[in-house]
């Protein structure tokens, strides 16, 4: 199946990855690196029962960088011969020569680079589906949607998508490292309307393995009560009340918290977790996790985007700051070590295992213990401020009164600060949920402030 879907086997990726490094270093470069990748797709969208858009790409490329001195200097191609290649390296000496110096400049150290053979991860997981079976399975989706309710009378459609690519990395310093991953998707936006009044809501399955994606049909009915019951929103007043972030919202508060702790805002001062090593950022009882070596996970990877040894750890330990995210260059500008994180975060899991704090039976028990408050289901606008942790940003959800949902309310803007939220985390639910790279239940905060009518 790989080689239908790739032009190239691996081993031609890591034999190109190494030729353009040695180019690179018989140029004059005192260090280099390069990557070597080609990449495979298929998208397609329906609307309405009709075919919007099918689209199938294939793409090559090669990037390289390169450093003289302390000097850096970056360029790419789409085309691999000999010629090209060779174009590239002589363009990236070219603006290394004119770039400033900067101290921290330079490849990983050898001794942080990951050594081989490397783990298989299980990351490649071809999925053999074609256009009209793609179309076949969009148009399931939306017209499980449509068939929920009479009131679903619009939709911004349905899509899958098959996507495959592989790729290989090579330094000066020796390494080489390169796999095949895949990642498949399928997705719906049906539009409820009654009047002049619509709402639209949407759901969706990814995954590695096409084996693992929800049912069409499933994902469908699912995005069509979504929207159905966003019918009939209101205002609330002004208060200061609990909120439930659900699961699919929670996990973008966890990444508010690793850009807080990433090397590059911290190093440029520009987090309000500065210098937060020890520190109480969390509840005593919740811990975040992070584990690159989960297979098959959407986050997981050997080594990082320079080819440093990544590692499973303890990022938050009973609520205190462990550990910070840092590439080659941040790590030195903080006069600390690599920790594997150079192209982001792996397979991140907000978890807890007190009794007290995790709330068994899904969204709707975490609904029954807060009682009154807000259940958000969506967030609009970027108002998070890193410097600061100043958090307020649009937002759709549910008044909650005797821990039962009461009606839709929208129009409404949710305020705060997210160290006292994520301090004021009172409860997370059991409804795991991943998006992306990161894994969160459900989180009840204590109290923000909602400004209303």
């Amino acid at each position: 199946m790989a080689n239908q879907l790739f032009h190239y086997q691996l081993a031609d990726l890591h034999e190109l990855s190494q030729k353009v490094v040695q180019m690179a270093t018989e140029a004059g470069a005192t260090q280099a690196s390069s990557e070597v990748s080609e990449s495979a797709g298929l998208s397609v969208t329906v609307r309405m029962g009709d075919i919007d858009t099918l689209e199938q790409t294939r793409d090559r490329g090669m990037s390289v960088t390169v450093y003289m001195g302390q000097r850096k200097g970056h360029a790419s191609s789409s085309d691999l011969s000999d010629a090209a290649l060779r174009d590239s390296v002589g363009k990236a000496l070219d603006i290394a020569r004119f770039t400033a110096e900067d101290e921290c400049a330079g490849l990983p150290d050898p001794d942080k680079l990951a050594k081989g053979p490397h783990r298989d991860l299980k990351l490649f997981h071809p999925w053999a589906i074609t256009a009209p079976k793609a179309v076949k399975l969009a148009l399931e989706a939306e017209s499980a949607a449509r068939a929920v309710s009479p009131v679903i009378k619009n939709s911004d459609g349905a899509s899958v998508s098959a996507s495959h690519g592989q790729f290989s990395m090579a330094n000066s310093h020796g390494f080489v490292g390169g796999y095949a991953y895949s990642r498949h998707g399928i997705s719906v936006s049906p539009i409820a309307q009654k009047g002049a009044v619509m709402q639209r809501d949407d759901w969706y399955s990814s995954s590695r393995r096409s084996s693992d994606l929800a049912a069409p049909r499933l994902i469908g009915q699912y995005a069509a009560r979504r929207a159905l019951a966003r019918l009939g929103a209101k205002q609330i007043s002004t208060q200061s009340v609990p909120v439930i972030f659900e699961a699919p919202l929670a996990v973008g508060l966890i990444g508010s918290l690793v850009h807080a702790l990433s090397g590059s805002a911290l190093y440029r001062k520009a987090s309000f977790l500065v210098d937060s090593l020890g520190r109480q950022v969390l509840p005593k009882g919740f811990s975040l996790l992070e584990d690159p070596f989960q297979l098959a996970g959407n986050g997981s990877s050997p080594f990082d985007d320079e080819g440093v040894q990544v590692q499973a750890r303890k990022v938050v330990d009973a609520g205190k700051v462990q550990a910070y995210f840092l590439s080659s260059y941040t790590a030195r500008k903080l006069g600390m070590s690599p920790t594997g994180n150079a192209g982001g975060s792996h397979n991140l899991l907000l978890k807890t295992e007190t009794p007290s704090l995790l709330v068994k039976g899904g969204l709707s028990a975490l609904v029954r213990k807060m009682h009154r408050g807000l259940l958000v289901t969506e967030v609009m606008g970027q108002g998070v401020n890193p410097l600061t942790g100043d958090y307020s940003r649009g937002a759709f959800g549910y008044w909650v009164e005797n821990g039962e949902l009461q009606y839709p309310v929208e129009e409404i803007t949710i305020a705060g600060n997210l160290l006292e939220m994520f301090s004021g985390i009172e409860a997370m639910g059991d409804d795991l949920y991943c998006r992306g790279a990161k894994t969160s239940g459900s989180l009840l905060i204590n109290r923000m402030m909602i400004a209303g009518c």
